[in-house]
Order: structure tokens, then sequence, then C-alpha cells
């Protein structure tokens, strides 16, 4: 058969890739509805390869196989969630963000009598510890709150235990080093099996809580909000609604790290902020 007769045999006439969109906007839609996780505006190239990715995985053949499965298991669902959520991170990922954070940005806030940070899209915590690190190692430790949120409860279970993997300690190390880092890596944890447990004491300014960027609201107002390498994972209509969620969680004045491929520049927030470092991508948001 050619394409030209399979397509003159859909009953609908529509080709294979427009079928599947409907698939994908069916599916998502779906679990919006049911579970209340709403990735519908999260950028589409790299959503299908995971959907993909989590079809293989479940042993279905399409993304309408994997509706049934997951609005009929919600372990799947779980499954699901995980793969959909952003989990790439390190420590000290981009030792000159975390240099220019210790150099440039730490100075600002310690002008606060105390500080409230939020790292939005946590993951597995790693960049949470480094923060903390940081703050220790510049005298801010018992000054600043931290709040870690992610949307995946396992996630935030998996930060909130301090594991590391311990073949990993050794480039975060040069990370640390790289970063400014003065003490050595290895006085922040100690070694059990294959894992490095981070020093408890660096979560006691540490609130871990789970938040949706794309459906909840602001919660509080805060000095710094770091949102590092997530945003390229939304679509142009998710960005905007999270920039905004941040103009709304800042204070006047206050600071904003975004990744390294990730800027204000064509945002509605471009006017309203000031860079303070374009290579870091480091942003201060201008008085009223």
């Amino acid at each position: 058969m050619t394409d030209a007769d399979d397509l003159a045999a859909r009953p609908s006439g529509m080709a294979p890739e427009d079928v599947e969109d409907v698939e994908l906007d069916v599916l998502l839609e779906a679990v919006t509805r049911v579970y209340g996780y709403d990735f519908r505006n999260y950028a589409r190239a790299s959503l299908r390869r995971r959907l993909w990715r989590r079809v293989t995985a479940e042993g279905r053949s399409s993304l309408s196989g994997l509706l049934e499965c997951v609005l009929h298991d919600p372990q799947a669902m779980e499954r699901l969630r995980v793969d959909l959520s952003v989990t790439v991170t390190s420590m000290f990922r981009d030792p000159p963000f975390f240099l220019a954070l210790r150099r440039q940005v730490v100075p600002l806030l310690a002008t606060y009598p105390f500080v409230r940070i939020w790292v939005a899209g946590c993951a597995s915590g790693e960049e949470v510890y480094s923060l903390a690190i940081v703050l220790r190692e510049e005298g801010m430790g018992d000054r600043v709150r931290i709040y870690a949120t992610d949307v995946s409860d396992p996630i935030l279970d998996h930060a909130r235990d301090g594991r590391v993997a311990l073949d990993k300690m050794r480039a975060y190390s040069s990370n640390y080093l790289e970063a400014g880092g003065r003490d050595g890596l290895s006085r922040y944890y100690t070694v059990d099996g294959r894992w490095a447990r981070m020093d408890p004491s660096l979560r006691d300014g540490v609130v871990f809580a789970r938040h949706n960027l794309a459906t909840d609201g602001t919660f509080n107002e805060f000095h710094l909000i770091l949102c590092r390498n997530v945003l390229i994972y939304f679509d142009r209509t998710l960005q905007e609604r999270v920039h905004r969620l941040f103009d709304a969680s800042l204070v006047d004045l206050g600071l904003l790290a975004l990744g390294a491929r990730e800027s204000l520049v064509g945002s509605v927030l471009e006017e309203r902020y000031d860079a303070l470092d374009t290579e870091t991508r480091l942003y201060r948001k201008m008085g009223a």
C-alpha cells in the first residue's frame, strides 16, 4: 500500500503524524483531568521523546495504548510522572554560576536581616545542597530559609534523603573548587556504601515541598529565586506563566537565576529586570 493509499484508507484522511498529535493531546488532557498533573504546555519535541520511551517501557505500541495504561493503573501514572519530571541536575553545575553567586549575589543578600530563597524545580536536591554549602561558607547559613520545590513526591523524598552517588563526587569536588569552594567538598558528606550522605545540618534551613510551576501560584516573597535548566522543557506559553509567577514572588530588587540556555530577553519581564551577570544568567528586579 502506498502512502497515498494508506492516507485514503483512514476514515478521517489524516496523516499518521496528525493522528499521533491527536493522541498526544488526548493523553495530556486525560492526565490533567484525572490526576491533576498538567504537562500540556511542555515543549512538544522533548515531551514526545519521553512519552515514547514510556510507551516502550510499558510494553505498549502507541500513545493511545499508554493512555489506557495510565488511566487504569495509578502506578503506571506515577512512573510516567517521574519520566516527565525534570530530574537532570548535579552539584555545583556550571561552576562559573556558583562563583558569581558567591561573589556577586551573596553580598547583596547579606544586606537583609533574613533571606528567603526559592529553588524551583529542585529535582533530587544537588543544587540545594550546593547552595547551602556556599551560604554556610559565606557566613549566612543561619540567616536563610530555602524553599526547595518540585512536582514529584518521590523526587522530593530523594532530595530530603540527601543521597548522592559516590562515583560522581570526584567530578562534583572539581566543580566545587572551580566555584570558589574553600574547605573541600568531602567535609560535607560521609560515605555509605556506594552513596555519599550529605551532612544533615545542611538541611536545617531547607523546606522541601511539592509545587507545580504549571498550575500553582506564589506562596511567599523571596529575595532570590533559582530555576535553572527547567524552563527549556516548557513551551512559550508556560514559560511566560512561570516568568510572571517569579515576578510576583520576588521582592523589589530581588534576584533571579536562570540556566545557561535560558534568558529573559524577549520575555514579558525583559523591561523590568537588569542583567546582573549576562554570562551566568543572573537578573535583578528593578525597584518600584
